[in-house]
């Protein structure tokens, strides 16, 4: 079987526009090429890979297939070619780090610092992302190491993964100073939907959970009248009264005296998080995840 990268990425761009015109523009070939070069991949494969109709493509159960693995190829090369550049920088090695919201903006940061102080040549990638997304990732070769907010007796959506766990990341409703909730002990979700609402960004790991929660509650969406990458600017807004929000207790904790807020635990059972640090099969991780993987465990 002989494709090249010109091929996978050509097939890749085919199904995220739905039209052989939009995808050989992405690559910068003439359409006839395009239509050769799929015609090409099908004849080699014995079988079709596109359904072609009047307002574009779509892919048939070979063609889903193709592009799963032409993604985790050129995701591959992707990273071969920026870990090759790094090693010619002076760097001896790559980390690709995956987390969620919490983990991103308020664990990680203090727990990797004196790893990339004692290693200066390793390079670390840290991206968020939804904790779904995260294991996803894993699973596809996309990252080295995750840290994810998970329901330990969801044990399915582990399988195949080695998962420990790391920090507690309980979450809290966020509320001014003389609040009429200030002063509970433990609130849920759906006392609470009726405020006005402060929050991350729409496409916030930590955001979309909330949605999510609450659509379940009554069908509705939070009214959210402001959104902020940061969550001492969300305490803040709370201060002043402008909203409510929900953020990991830890961060809120952080900011309570300096921003005139509350934090209430949340008695929501999928408010009771635990962050995990979880990789792909222990062997086979190079020898900086391996690295990082035992100093973070240590931070724990």
């Amino acid at each position: 079987m002989r494709f090249d990268l010109t091929d996978l990425q050509l097939f890749v761009h085919i199904l995220d526009c739905g039209t052989l015109t939009a995808a050989a523009q992405r690559c910068h070939l003439t359409l006839a090429s395009a239509s050769e070069r799929v015609r090409g991949m099908e004849e080699l494969l014995g079988c079709a890979l596109l359904l072609r109709k009047p307002r574009g493509v779509q892919a048939t159960a070979a063609g889903h297939t193709l592009v799963q693995h032409a993604r985790q190829v050129l995701a591959q090369m992707q990273q071969l070619r920026g870990a090759m550049g790094e090693f010619g920088a002076g760097l001896a090695g790559q980390i690709r780090l995956r987390g969620n919201t919490s983990a991103i903006r308020e664990h990680l940061p203090l727990a990797i610092s004196g790893f990339l102080g004692q290693h200066p040549q390793i390079a670390l990638e840290l991206q968020e992302g939804a904790s779904s997304a995260v294991l996803s990732n894993l699973r596809q070769g996309l990252c080295d190491l995750g840290v994810v907010a998970w329901d330990m007796q969801d044990a399915a959506g582990l399988t195949g993964l080695h998962c420990q766990p790391w920090r507690p990341d309980p979450l809290a409703a966020v509320l001014p100073l003389g609040h009429a909730l200030a002063e509970r002990q433990q609130l849920r979700l759906h006392e609470l939907q009726h405020e006005n609402w402060v929050g991350l960004a729409r496409d916030s790991a930590l955001q979309q959970l909330l949605q999510k929660q609450a659509q379940q509650i009554n069908g509705q969406l939070l009214r959210t009248q402001v959104q902020l990458p940061h969550f001492e600017g969300l305490c803040q807004l709370v201060g002043q009264k402008v909203g409510i929000a929900v953020l990991p207790l830890a961060a809120v904790q952080r900011h309570c005296a300096s921003t005139g807020v509350v934090a209430v635990p949340l008695g929501d059972d999928w408010a009771q998080r635990q962050l995990l640090l979880c990789t792909t099969a222990m062997t086979g991780l190079s020898l900086p995840v391996r690295q990082l993987l035992t100093h973070l465990s240590q931070s724990a």
